[in-house]
């Protein structure tokens, strides 16, 4: 009996796996914000959660575009404040840009080029970071961010 070879997992794969992860993630923990929070920040010079939402979206949208080869915009850096004005509008252009870049990433190559998977890395550290500074807030509002439920 001839047994399968099993195709171990990609790095390219994997980035992506953890690429959508990590905005499921950020998406439910801007979930546990009532919308009376979106406004929220702890200090005046810090951006608020609605701030921080949008301007990771919008760094999504320009990981998607890159992944495309389409020019991508990087002088806004978030979304129009005057277009994603609600808590859903904002966690929905959240979780579509994070779909959006996903899907980029996932066609038409079989894998990422290196200076993509570059690129990957470098905006899911940026996502993270603003993911922990999200918690912070969250901490700072007596919210329990979801991961540390139990």
């Amino acid at each position: 009996m001839a047994s399968k070879a099993i195709q171990p997992e990609t790095i390219s794969a994997k980035l992506i796996a953890r690429w959508e992860e990590t905005g499921k993630k950020i998406a439910a923990l801007a979930e546990e914000f009532p919308e009376t929070k979106f406004s929220y920040r702890p200090v005046e010079e810090a951006r608020s959660v609605a701030e921080v939402l949008r301007h990771v979206a919008f760094w999504n949208l320009y990981v998607a575009n890159s992944a495309r080869g389409e020019k991508a915009d990087d002088s806004a850096n978030e979304l129009p404040k005057e277009q994603f004005t609600t808590k859903k509008k904002i966690v929905d252009a959240l979780r579509q840009s994070t779909a959006n870049a996903t899907a980029a990433l996932q066609n038409p190559k079989p894998s990422l080029s290196p200076e993509l998977a570059e690129m990957v890395v470098m905006f899911l550290e940026h996502t993270c970071e603003h993911y922990g500074q999200l918690v912070v807030y969250a901490r700072l509002n007596g919210i329990v961010p979801p991961t540390s439920k139990g």
